[in-house]
């Protein structure tokens, strides 16, 4: 006798599916990023920030319009494997896993390192079990906690940015004046240099496509969903170009700014020690918001590729039956985390965006195939939205995966021979495809657990 599959409740609206992806793109990344773009752009951050945003917003589109046509969980894999084939969804998947499964271990790091910083005598291994421990027990325990929490949690790192803003402004008021071109282009920008800077800003966008692993747990999905996705990209470009714009402003100014730091000697020349110490605090806030959201995210992918039975369907397909989440899923991240406290940022970094940006690429090509299939190209405003701009979308991304370092791409390669090595073993050397359900909600499973 067979009983329902695992099923998640929908429980989420448009405000909190917006702040969870938000929380996951993590405004405040602008500044701990500020000083790594500032200078390959030719101190031109917000000129870089709004090309990325440009390019961000072809791939967002078409993210909205796969979650419209599957609203299931599974976000680049489950529209690749839908739209292309069993095979291909396979090793998009795969490549996703750097992204998702990895990035909640970045995040603990880069917060971990933040509170080190302050707190020298405390080891960085104790900050980041910490954060393990804290964003594991809110995902447990629920996802409309980890919402509310995130609520919280992003609200107060918007906080930080607007008193960041403000000072920016007061600051440059008294030197001269809060309106200038001359953060969006001087003497030493030249547009191999933005472009270049357009490369790493566009990290700071990751996060959008978060959204989509949530769409079994969002009321109205088809609508939702893509809303929410166009909303997170929008307003997180407003939010980095506005303050890129300010901290730009302070920093043309400063002639002896270590790279590393530069937020940090912007935020101590507006505010001096007190907004420092302020400043730090909300990192590591944006550290943790951005923790619960990714954590969150990647085990709603895990269980999605789980209920396929591509991985495992006792451990990954499993939901607790009282907290109705995904308990094993979060708890294997929570597990991946602790490579943390012998891994570095930069390498983790490297690691992870070969397969965000391979996702994204795969997506676009999604739109195009879905629209070759139904052959929904017939006049302008079809080719021009369903041709043309995932087509432009795929390009802008396949440009900006060549802008990865070479272990970046090394890292990404032998990932993806692992992939096909284990997608040769699941399809029994090609001969069959990877097992597939039906994701309607009137299907039924064997069941995985006792």
């Amino acid at each position: 006798m067979s009983t329902p599959a695992p099923r998640l409740t929908r429980t989420l609206t448009l405000g909190p599916v917006v702040l969870f992806g938000l929380a996951y793109m993590a405004p405040m990344i602008v500044l701990g990023t500020f000083g790594s773009i500032d200078e390959p752009s030719g101190r031109a951050v917000p000129t870089s920030y709004l090309l990325a945003l440009v390019a961000m917003l072809f791939t967002a589109v078409s993210y909205g319009r796969m979650a419209r046509a599957y609203p299931v969980a599974g976000s680049a894999y489950t529209y690749t494997r839908r739209t292309i084939d069993g095979r291909v969804g396979f090793l998009v998947g795969w490549a996703v896993l750097l992204d998702y499964f990895f990035l909640p271990m970045v995040i603990w790091l880069i917060g971990a390192t933040f509170l080190n910083r302050e707190f020298p005598a405390v080891p960085n291994w104790i900050w980041i079990v910490a954060f393990i421990v804290l964003t594991t027990i809110v995902n447990v325990i629920g996802i409309q906690l980890a919402a509310n929490a995130n609520l919280l949690l992003t609200g107060l790192q918007i906080l930080v940015l607007i008193f960041f803003v403000i000072l920016s402004f007061r600051h440059a008021a008294s030197t001269g004046s809060i309106f200038s071109t001359a953060p969006f282009g001087n003497s030493s920008t030249t547009v191999s240099a933005v472009a270049g800077g357009a490369a790493l800003a566009a990290y700071s966008f990751l996060g959008f496509d978060a959204i989509t692993t949530l769409t079994e747990e969002t009321k109205e999905p088809k609508r939702t969903i893509p809303k929410a996705i166009v909303l997170v990209t929008i307003i997180g470009g407003v939010i980095f170009l506005i303050t890129s714009y300010a901290a730009e402003l302070i920093a043309l100014g400063l002639h002896s700014v270590n790279v590393d730091s530069e937020a940090f000697d912007i935020a101590a020349q507006i505010g001096g020690n007190l907004f420092s110490a302020f400043f730090i605090a909300g990192l590591v806030i944006t550290q943790l918001a951005s923790g619960i959201a990714a954590q969150a995210s990647a085990s709603r992918l895990l269980f999605a590729m789980g209920r396929d039975n591509v991985l495992p369907r006792k451990v990954f397909g499993f939901v607790h039956p009282k907290f109705h989440t995904p308990v094993l899923n979060i708890l294997a991240i929570g597990a991946v985390g602790l490579i943390g406290i012998v891994n570095s940022v930069s390498n983790a970094v490297s690691f992870i965006n070969f397969g965000a940006f391979t996702a994204f690429t795969f997506v676009n090509l999604c739109v195009f195939a879905m629209a070759l299939r139904k052959r929904t190209f017939h006049g302008v405003g079809q080719i021009l939205g369903n041709i043309v701009a995932p087509l432009i979308g795929a390009a802008f991304d396949i440009w900006l995966l060549t802008q990865l370092d070479w272990h970046a791409h090394l890292l990404g390669v032998i990932w993806l021979v692992l992939g096909i090595g284990y997608l040769t073993y699941l399809t029994r050397g090609f001969r069959r495809p990877p097992p597939e359900v039906d994701f309607s909600e009137d299907v039924e499973l064997t069941p995985t657990t006792t």
